[in-house]
């Protein structure tokens, strides 16, 4: 690529959107020139509109300090400066789908971190190395927004990165029934424990709209495009639980899996260390070069020890056994870094493959 496509953040104070500051810094493709956010941030550098709210473990950019912050509401102004932009904005979800739908009526592709377009029918919900072919709906939103090159391109929630991956590399076993229970860190509320004292030594076994999302959109992911809209798939059935837990950063899962056809330990095993996609065959610039990672110790993955694998865009399992009361045929452990690979990372990643396929180009 000659020159960088230019990139905007939506909502680039929060810590979704500083992530995506931090994780673009000397990007090979990308350069972020605007950051957009809320109006009482407008017309200030980026430096004194996060002030001491930046909760990153490395600096902020010197790239990006004196970025002056433009406000999101002033869609033609923002949108006229970038090539594409990636949203994190924090509003309520209707006007979540408002701004992301009027930008993209700009001839702007945005790529969405948030949740609220991730059940409108025609608009992909991607994870580049489990269902890039759903990229193809896009053709189909462009009729319906009236554009030619502007649309919406989400990613899935953070909590199904821990153990999706590994059920998509098992696919030709046909999982057909999944009890998980997910461990959530705190950076998934956007908090750190300075802003979060209470969940220092505690756990909250509940966290709003998270289990829904767990369960139903792996459907929407294993789903196919049919009339111009993704068609969920109807199994496997999946049910899931999803608990707070007091570590900053990586969303654990504890899994129990049925298979239509028994596959051996060494078998799972083998798929997950040979899994490969779309990011690895293109060697995209964030893609990891092995996505999943199975470890043979028992005690791991662990937070401390396995998060940042492939700098944060890796996943571990471990802990394949076979259930011996025979309840379910097998059960396993996964870890993702929610921030990165369930989030900023991740939609990175998305935004490289829609680069590589053709789907964003320079205005």
């Amino acid at each position: 690529m000659s020159e960088k496509l230019r990139v905007g953040i939506l909502g680039g104070t929060g810590m979704v959107g500083q992530r995506f500051i931090s994780l673009l810094e000397n990007h090979p493709w990308f350069e972020v020139v605007t950051i957009a956010a809320s109006a009482r941030s407008a017309g200030k550098t980026y430096e004194e509109a996060v002030g001491g709210r930046w909760k990153m473990d490395t600096p902020m950019p010197e790239a990006v300090k004196k970025i002056i912050v433009m406000n999101v509401n002033e869609v033609e102004k923002v949108a006229a400066s970038v090539d594409f932009v990636f949203s994190a904005v924090d509003m309520s979800k209707d006007e979540i789908k408002a701004i992301e739908e009027a930008y993209a009526k700009t001839e702007t592709p945005v790529v969405s971190n948030n949740s609220a377009h991730r059940w409108t029918p025609d608009v992909p919900m991607v994870v580049p190395e489990i269902n890039p072919e759903h990229f193809e709906v896009i053709e189909h939103q462009k009729k319906r927004l009236g554009t030619t090159r502007g649309f919406i391109a989400v990613k899935p929630n953070c909590s199904i990165q821990s153990y999706v991956p590994m059920l998509n590399a098992w696919k030709e076993f046909e999982p057909y029934e999944v009890v998980v229970t997910t461990y959530q860190a705190i950076s998934g509320a956007g908090k750190t424990f300075k802003d979060w004292p209470e969940m220092v030594e505690n756990i909250i076994p509940y966290i709003g709209g998270e289990e829904e999302k767990s369960e139903k959109e792996p459907l929407r992911m294993w789903g196919h495009i049919e009339n111009g809209v993704i068609v969920p798939a109807e199994n496997p059935k999946i049910t899931c639980q999803c608990i707070r837990v007091p570590v900053l950063n990586g969303h654990t899962a504890a899994a129990f899996v049925k298979f239509k056809k028994k596959p051996t330990k060494e078998q799972l095993i083998e798929k997950l260390n040979s899994y490969k996609g779309l990011p690895q065959e293109k060697e995209l610039p964030s893609a990891p070069k092995q996505f999943i990672t199975y470890i043979e110790d028992d005690n791991r993955p662990q937070v401390k020890l396995d998060v940042d694998i492939e700098r944060g865009m890796g996943v571990t399992a471990g802990r394949i056994r076979e259930d011996e009361l025979g309840l379910y045929d097998f059960k396993f452990v996964g870890l993702s870094h929610n921030t990165v690979r369930g989030a900023a990372g991740g939609a990175v990643l998305c935004a490289e493959a829609l680069t590589a396929l053709g789907y964003i180009a320079a205005k």
